[in-house]
């Protein structure tokens, strides 16, 4: 089951930011996060509580300067230690929303997407193509389409993807490229990371990428396809990592691939090592910072190219996680309450497993306070569950906490990382909304679904109609 909070767990006072500039993704709540002279939370200095009242609950609560923050010393660190040129990619699974690829595009950002419905939101934000890369192991006819008629790049997966893009006039029917398919090839570099099983893609039992074992006849089908134009190579161990070995050792493994390429007349320009650095959910985490892995993986990327005497690629990276995941909170309002003597005590929210799947899917860990009672001392442990008709829908066991009653305002830190991407409507739950924060002002960016919105796709025959 889910592990609890820590003993000693004061007040909500301690996951305060201890320094305004410090890694996003080391911190586990937003860099702005402070508290009021009402002994509220605040975060991009609008009051949570207030926005509860505003905007209601649950409330995904983005601060921008957070974001941006990630943004820069991610962008910041490879232009310090890597003399080659360098692209930073959001990965946009985590959070795919027009606001958030909008902010990470004015950051210089590139965004990484793998669906046509990532790809459409991309460029709807504004994204330029060429700053844009689809991925997939099964993409349609439909999504390639889109992908080669909107200019971005497509990072292929397996052989079905190779020989359907080689061949592409004809099984159009017709010519839909008037140049080469601009193409990156995505590997298995058989590497292992600790980190949960389902978000372990470098290890090579993966649904993901080419066996490393069949480069040669890869390299050999690309350079005999003039359709094709193949300007780098991908490879992606794994998420929520807090080893740099494995990038590191990743890094040597991709250069020799590079060289390899060379071999049969491939002009290979751009690497990219993929992402997975880590985040805090709980104050046991310690994830390298933002500036220390990128100063790993360039100084690897450096080395393996003079080992192997080849020229530096143009280096790629797609974080996702630790872009976002620090940068939202998400607030809850407290309803129900039951005490099972010499056992637990329960609270319940009104959201739960449709917002935040994270904990029953993967055993996820968060940590949460109370935003109207930011001081006061936590003397209560309580199993915070979800309103779903699901005994597993628990977002905290055992929750250290002040004592609440209904009405108080719960956030869950950390949540801005796979909780809205992976919400659902369960039990017809409309998903929630979502703002963002920045200097005291507060902007919709996802309208909060209603009943009508549930009923949109829904289609009732004439004869099921109690009307006919």
């Amino acid at each position: 089951m889910l592990s609890t909070h820590p003993a000693g767990v004061q007040s909500g006072r301690q996951y305060l930011p201890k320094v305004t500039d410090a890694s996003p993704n080391q911190e586990l709540l937003p860099l702005t996060a402070r508290i009021n002279s009402s002994d509220r939370l605040e975060i991009g200095g609008c009051d949570v509580t207030t926005l509860v009242e505003q905007f209601g609950s649950p409330l995904y609560i983005l601060d921008e300067d957070t974001l941006r923050s990630a943004c820069h010393q991610y962008r910041e660190a490879f232009k310090k230690y890597y003399p080659g040129e360098s692209q930073v990619l959001y990965a946009s699974k985590a959070w795919s929303c027009l606001a958030v690829c909008a902010i990470a595009s004015q950051e210089g950002l590139g965004i990484d997407v793998v669906s046509g419905g990532e790809l459409y939101t991309a460029l709807q934000a504004g994204v330029n193509p060429d700053k844009l890369y689809l991925h997939g192991n099964n993409k349609s006819l439909e999504e390639l389409k889109l992908a080669i008629n909107s200019g971005c790049t497509i990072v292929v997966d397996n052989w079905y993807e190779l020989r359907t893009l080689g061949n592409w006039s004809s099984v159009m029917g017709n010519s839909d490229a008037n140049e080469p398919i601009r193409i990156m090839l995505r590997l298995t570099p058989g590497i292992e990371c600790h980190t949960h099983e389902y978000i372990r893609t470098g290890h090579l039992d993966s649904k993901f990428g080419f066996d490393p074992n069949q480069l040669d006849e890869v390299f050999a089908f690309v350079s005999q396809h003039s359709a094709l134009n193949c300007v780098g190579l991908h490879a992606h161990i794994g998420s929520q990592i807090f080893e740099q070995q494995p990038h590191q050792d990743l890094a040597g493994v991709m250069v020799q691939w590079l060289d390899k390429a060379s071999s049969y007349g491939l002009q290979i320009q751009e690497l990219n090592v993929g992402g997975g650095l880590g985040i805090c959910y709980t104050e046991a985490d310690d994830p390298p910072s933002i500036e220390a892995w990128v100063k790993g993986v360039c100084t690897a990327i450096q080395d393996a190219c003079v080992t192997q005497q080849i020229a530096l690629p143009k280096l790629l990276c797609e974080p996702g996680r630790s872009l976002i995941g620090s940068a939202c909170v998400t607030a809850y309002t407290v309803g129900s309450s039951k005490t099972v003597p010499g056992i637990r005590t329960y609270i319940a929210v009104d959201g739960g497993m449709s917002d935040n799947p994270r904990p029953i899917t993967y055993q996820s860990v968060y940590r949460a306070v109370v935003a109207n009672k930011m001081s006061a001392p936590a003397t209560q442990t309580v199993t915070i569950a979800g309103k779903h008709c699901e005994s597993g829908d628990i977002l905290i066991k055992e929750a250290t906490l002040p004592p609440s009653e209904p009405g108080d305002i719960v956030v869950v830190l950390a949540t801005g990382a796979y909780n809205y991407s992976m919400a659902s409507n369960y039990n017809r739950l409309a998903r929630p909304a979502a703002v963002v924060v920045k200097a005291g002002e507060a902007n919709l960016i996802l309208r909060r679904e209603t009943y009508q919105d549930l009923m949109r796709q829904d289609c009732l025959p004439a004869r099921l109609s109690s009307e006919t």
